[in-house]
This record gives C-alpha cells, sequence and structure tokens, in this order.
C-alpha cells in the first residue's frame, strides 16, 4: 500500500494496522515509500524489502516496506514538495505492481491533492489516476463508498453543485448503473445487486413541480437499465432513502452528487467507511478519509478506517477469485 503523503496520518494508521493485524485477522500487506516516514510517527519494527515475495515471510515480525526513493526531512503536518513527489512515485509504483499480479491489490493511503497538483498530477483524485493507469475511462470507473451499513455511489463528484444538473446525463447514469452492478457482483459476491437512485431534486421532483430532470434523464436511464435486466428502483426522494427500514431493501444507493452520497456514508460509517473503485482489472480500495494534516505525528489518528479497507481489499481479491 502507498504510504500517501507522508506529513499526513497515512504512515501512522498503516503502521497502526500492522500492530493490530492478529486481532483484526489482516491479510499480509507491505507499505510503498520512504521507510522515514512511517520511523517519524512510529518506534515499531520496519522490515525493508526489495521484492513484493518478500512481503509474506516479513510480516508476522515487521512491517514490511518498500522503499523507493527518500521523501526528504519528513515533519509531520508539514506537506513538502518532496513529500508530494515521493507519493506520486509509490501511487505509480502500487497500481504497476497490482497490474502485474504481483500483489493482489492496493490499499491507498490519503494524498494531499493541493501538494500533488505542484509535483504534475493532473487528475481530479487518486481514482481517476488509478482508472487511467489500467486503461479504464473515467465514465467506466465507479467511485463506491462502502461501509458496514451502507454502500453508496455519487453519479457526478468532484464538481460545483451548480454544474450537476448540466452534468447529467442517461448515458452518464447509465454508465455508473452498468459498472456497479458488475462491480458488486465482482467484488462482493453479489449475484443480483439490487440498486436504488436517488432523484436529483427535493421530493424526486414533484412530478415535474419542482425540476424535471427526474422526468427527462433520470426515470429513463433507469427504465432502460430495467429493461437489460438490472434490478433497479428510482428515482427516490433522497431524504427518505438512507433510515435503517430503507437500508434493507437495496444493496447500494446511486447519488446524483457528491454530498448526496457522502453525507450519509460519513454519518453512518465516519470511522470505517472504505472507498473501493469498481471497474477496473485491479482490486483497489482506501480509507474514506483525508491526509489530516492538523492531527499527523499526535498519534491520534483512528486506524478503523484503513483496517477495514484492508479487509475490503482481501475480501474483494478473494470474491474475484471466486467469480472468475
Amino acid at each position: 500500500m502507498p504510504l500517501g503523503d507522508p506529513a499526513g496520518i497515512g504512515p501512522e494508521i498503516v503502521a497502526k494496522s500492522w500492530v493490530m493485524r492478529e486481532a483484526r485477522g489482516l491479510a499480509p500487506f507491505f507499505a510503498v515509500g520512504d521507510p522515514a516516514a512511517l520511523r517519524a510517527v512510529w518506534l515499531g519494527p520496519i522490515t525493508p524489502i526489495s521484492a513484493p515475495e518478500e512481503a509474506m515471510a516479513a510480516f508476522a515480525t515487521g512491517l514490511p516496506c518498500l522503499e523507493i526513493a527518500k521523501a526528504g526531512e519528513i515533519v509531520p503536518g508539514s506537506p513538502s514538495v518532496d513529500g508530494a513527489r515521493i507519493a506520486f512515485q509509490a501511487l505509480e509504483v502500487a497500481v504497476g505492481l497490482a497490474r502485474s499480479g504481483s500483489a493482489a491489490g492496493i490499499v491507498t493511503a490519503p494524498v494531499g491533492k493541493e501538494q500533488l497538483y505542484g509535483v504534475g498530477f493532473t487528475h481530479p483524485g487518486q481514482t481517476e489516476f488509478v482508472a487511467e493507469r489500467c486503461g479504464v475511462s473515467s465514465h467506466n470507473a465507479v467511485m463506491m463508498l462502502a461501509g458496514p451499513s451502507l454502500k453508496v455511489v455519487p453519479i457526478t463528484i468532484h464538481i460545483a453543485l451548480a454544474d450537476v444538473p448540466a452534468a447529467l446525463t442517461i448515458d452518464l447514469i447509465r454508465a455508473r448503473a452498468i459498472t456497479t452492478a458488475k462491480g458488486m457482483q465482482k467484488n462482493f459476491g453479489i449475484a443480483r445487486p439490487r440498486l436504488a437512485v436517488a432523484g436529483l431534486n427535493p421530493h424526486a421532483g414533484e412530478n415535474g413541480a419542482l425540476g424535471r430532470e427526474e422526468i427527462e434523464i433520470i426515470r429513463p436511464a433507469i427504465e432502460q437499465l430495467r429493461a437489460e435486466g438490472l434490478d433497479i428502483v428510482g428515482p427516490l426522494a433522497a431524504d427518505g432513502m438512507f433510515h435503517a427500514r430503507a437500508r434493507e431493501t437495496y444493496d447500494v444507493a446511486l447519488c446524483m452528487y457528491h454530498d448526496q452520497a457522502l453525507i450519509p456514508i460519513k454519518t453512518l460509517n465516519f470511522d470505517d467507511g472504505v472507498n473501493i473503485t469498481l471497474g477496473l482489472p485491479i482490486v483497489r480500495t482506501s480509507p474514506d478519509h483525508g491526509t489530516a494534516f492538523g492531527i499527523a505525528g499526535t498519534d491520534s489518528a483512528n486506524p478503523g478506517a484503513m483496517i477495514a479497507a484492508i479487509r475490503m481489499a482481501e475480501a474483494a481479491a478473494r470474491a474475484r477469485i471466486a467469480h472468475g
């Protein structure tokens, strides 16, 4: 797993995950990056490795770390250009290892996008970068946020709310829904996943009284998908989709914009939410939180989401083998 920005909480939560490996039943994993980032926040054992296959033997006694370069001076909480550069390189190496089959998947630690943009990173986030490196178009790579009680997919992601209505199209909704259904089968072993689609407007538009996107875009996409065999319902009023009884009726909720999806998942599963990318030829997960520079180096970062991401990556890798 790439350590993310060395000045963020990535190294700390990776180290804490290794400490809790037996208690949480974690499969062997190894870090990719500068071991100095781990030493800056942790006094535990680190085992340098030169190849992924060495990680299995090393994992029981030390956190295996594949060093790719030096990040320069590392000060937790103070991001730097050198730190962003090593985060970028670690991500590139980790994707290559997963694509080659040297690793069963990747679990990405948080990065600082502002810092990455300063060293030539041109993607909205790690999800889009990994997709491009895997030869997958942005329409066919889907960001799912998954927790113990809810799974959500935002149809549009990192765009201004004012731009969402124009960005929504029948083709976009169809592409996201199809990738989501296939991803649920491949990564979670759900043979016939149940998809629930949120409306864009309050009360799902009130039959056009509060907006026509449901009538002109969302409902036609759902009807086409249902005709093609998907188990899919909607558009539903988003304010009634996320209580306990409603969540029992579907496996994943497709939401029209970023906060419509992320507010409920972070409310319900803030400490153990996982970002998993569907539609890729490799397994990729990530904890559903950021670098938290403000608490880096204070030994207060909660590793729950990283542990959940490691466990989900292992489960997805096994499900893919079973799926064939």
